[in-house]
């Protein structure tokens, strides 16, 4: 198997880039690595088209695998043919793969190995080549007749087996039904026993498998699984089994009435069950794929919102009888102070809770005030207001999508960071660091945890943390870490690292033995290659040189100060870089980390939607066009926080007067958005917004 070609053909990418990237995955380096410091090497593919570079390569390799195992066993049992071989070789799925192992498979007993051991093989034979007509057919098969085999008639169905068996093994017939699946065939769903009418949707549903979105598949597994309703696929049953009929010869009439009751017996017995399974399967992967996906989709630009840097900010976690949790942090991040304060129902002590929040507000010097959205958010967020109005200061508050944060403070790195802190605290520190750096707070937390996504509870685990972790570590390394207050939780998912090197390098700064970005090298375990990999996207701002604070990666350095004599504004790319004997693409990234050294990329983002006064549902009214922040992206449509306690649902009709195919075509998460309100349901608590129609 020629993998390079395969996949610059799936992929469009030029062999020779696909060559390389491949090359550098074995040698060890990272996504991160390679689409940052090689682009010479790869053409300059982004971490996306390297990431789909490995995944694809590692599903070949699979291939490769089961290729050379399938082989092993046959060779060892004595049924490989050089013809056999070339199939197996030349087979690019492992669909395709194990059809053609199928028949030589280790497996229980069918009805077909009953049938020859019965010898009725010849039998089998006979009726396909020679028989005419039943009564001659009937006469033949006497002579099988004995104690194990009643009648002429049972040797000739029970011989029919053999046939069944030989067509349930067709590739060719197998794939009329998978083709005929694809295109055709339907998913229909019934109400079994759903007393809450949760599945309602679905009681009556008829959909072709072309068409099906990935909720509509996953929400149906659901409904399955809970006993809620029944479902099965209705495929062209008598268009497929001509087909399947039609591959194979007969003599005349009665030959051609064999060989239609066999199609039916394979068809219903063997090929319907096996291939209703393997697409019910395929289905699921690959709504499991794109909910993934709309997952991943949400996730990278909630990493990457705009910090809030230089502030103080005061977190609250609201609650009701047990009070609202304050928490203080100072401008980076640093625990300062807490109370627990009773401003709403039951207590309603606001005079008290307006005292204590105004002398945290005056002793730290406080603007910025992180209100959770969980749970008495809205009763709060009224108390917030009348502090606002009750202080003579500049206070502005945001509110956060408390998502995961009850599930940091029990973790055990909540722990470790506050031991001697109530989790409800830890809460509510979570909240305010949550606006001062959000991928620092947000990596504490499974990503699967933060709210975002579709689904995510009815996806393959494994699979669903793997692929979140990979687009974890793409932003991490996009941004870069700044050592100085970096956990050990970010460190992990830099570039080379892992949890125990991230735990060192922790222990190492704190200790004062990390000044400059070579002092990585002393740390223990931390090898050439893993600083190779990593020393990139560690920033050391209080580093004597100052490009340990920028992207410039330390392999870089002497091209890095031979351009202090230069002109950064007025420099000609193309001589500079044969000048300096330097690829183009890595002389543009250095003069840029050059012109703003220390950048933080996430400042060319939007920023966070801050708010000095209450609205609710009762203040909306139809066609108010408001500023909102996009909650999160599915695939009908956009959840937008318009401010109000409730997102209202952009419809994916309503994003454009163009047709879209994918909300993630306009939108990506955490975007600031501009919508028309277009639907109020205060019954239902719905709000129907617009993007179209905009002034």
């Amino acid at each position: 198997m020629n993998i390079q070609s395969i996949l610059s053909e799936q992929l469009q990418i030029e062999e020779k880039n696909i060559s390389n990237v491949i090359s550098l995955l074995d040698e060890g380096s990272t996504v991160a690595f390679i689409s940052r410091y090689r682009k010479e090497q790869t053409g300059n593919l982004s971490d996306v088209e390297v990431r789909n570079i490995e995944k694809n390569l590692n599903k070949l390799r699979n291939i490769e695998k089961r290729q050379e195992e399938i082989i092993n066993s046959l060779d060892s049992s004595g049924k490989l043919t050089d013809e056999l071989q070339e199939k197996i070789l030349s087979a690019n799925s492992l669909t395709l793969l194990e059809d053609i192992y199928a028949p030589y498979k280790k497996k229980r007993k069918t009805r077909a190995d009953k049938a020859k051991e019965l010898g009725l093989e010849p039998l089998y034979i006979y009726l396909l080549n020679e028989a005419k007509d039943p009564e001659e057919a009937l006469s033949y098969a006497e002579s099988f007749v004995n104690e194990d085999v009643e009648s002429a008639k049972i040797a000739i169905e029970k011989s029919l087996d053999i046939l069944a068996e030989d067509i349930s093994n067709n590739i060719d017939a197998r794939n009329i039904v998978r083709r005929d699946g694809m295109m055709r065939a339907r998913l229909k769903s019934s109400e079994k026993e759903d007393p809450t009418r949760l599945y309602q949707t679905y009681y009556d549903f008829n959909k072709k498998i072309k068409e099906l979105k990935s909720y509509q598949i996953l929400a149906i597994n659901r409904g399955e699984k809970e006993a809620a309703l029944t479902a099965k696929l209705e495929f062209s049953d008598d268009y497929n089994k001509k087909l399947i009929s039609d591959l194979y010869e007969s003599s005349n009439s009665y030959q051609r009435q064999l060989i239609n009751m066999s199609v039916d017996d394979a068809y219903k017995r063997l090929i319907l069950p096996s291939i209703t399974t393997e697409l019910r399967n395929y289905l699921t992967e690959k709504a499991e794929d794109e909910s993934i996906k709309v997952f991943s989709n949400n996730l990278k630009p909630y990493l990457l919102q705009r910090p809030i840097k230089g502030k103080a900010v005061i977190g609250l976690d609201p609650g009701f009888r047990t009070g609202c949790k304050v928490a203080v942090v100072d401008q980076n991040g640093k625990y300062l102070d807490k109370a627990v304060i009773y401003p709403v129902e039951p207590h309603k002590k606001e005079k008290e809770a307006i005292e204590v929040l105004t002398g945290f507000i005056k002793k730290y010097n406080i603007s910025l005030i992180a209100l959770g959205n969980a749970t008495a958010s809205r009763e709060t967020e009224i108390f917030v207001n009348k502090l606002i109005n009750n202080i003579d200061k500049d206070i502005a508050y945001a509110v956060v999508n408390e998502a995961g944060a009850s599930v940091y403070s029990a973790s055990v790195l909540g722990e470790e960071e506050f031991p001697d802190l109530d989790v409800t605290i830890r809460g509510a520190i979570s909240m305010a660091r949550r606006l001062q750096d959000p991928m620092a707070e947000l990596v504490k937390i499974e990503p699967k945890h933060i709210g975002i996504g579709q689904y995510q509870h009815d996806l393959n685990e494994k699979k669903l943390d793997e692929e979140l972790a990979k687009v974890v570590e793409d932003a991490v390394n996009e941004v870069g870490v700044t050592i100085n207050n970096a956990s050990y939780k970010l460190l992990s998912y830099v570039s080379g690292l892992n949890p125990k090197l991230a735990r060192r390098i922790e222990e190492e700064f704190k200790e004062g033995n990390l000044v400059y970005r070579k002092d990585l090298k002393n740390v223990k375990g931390l090898g050439d290659k893993t600083y190779q990999l990593s020393a990139g996207f560690l920033r050391f701002p209080d580093s004597p040189e100052i490009l340990d604070n920028t992207a410039v990666h330390p392999e870089s350095y002497k091209i890095a100060k031979k351009l202090e004599n230069y002109d950064l504004n007025d420099i000609n790319i193309s001589e500079l870089s044969h000048e300096l004997e330097v690829g183009e693409l890595t002389l543009k990234d250095i003069i840029n980390e050059l012109k703003k050294p220390g950048r933080d990329p996430r400042e060319d983002n939007p920023e966070v939607l801050t708010k000095s006064e209450i609205m609710n549902i009762d203040d909306l009214k139809i066609d108010d066009q408001i500023m909102g922040k996009v909650r999160n992206i599915t695939d009908f449509g956009a959840f937008i926080d318009i401010g109000v306690g409730i997102d209202g649902l952009v419809h994916i009709s309503n994003m454009s007067n163009k047709f879209i195919k994918n909300p993630n075509e306009i939108l990506k998460n955490s975007d600031i958005v501009k919508v028309r309100v277009i639907e109020i349901d205060k019954d239902r608590q719905r709000i129907g917004l617009s993007m179209k129609d905009i002034v």
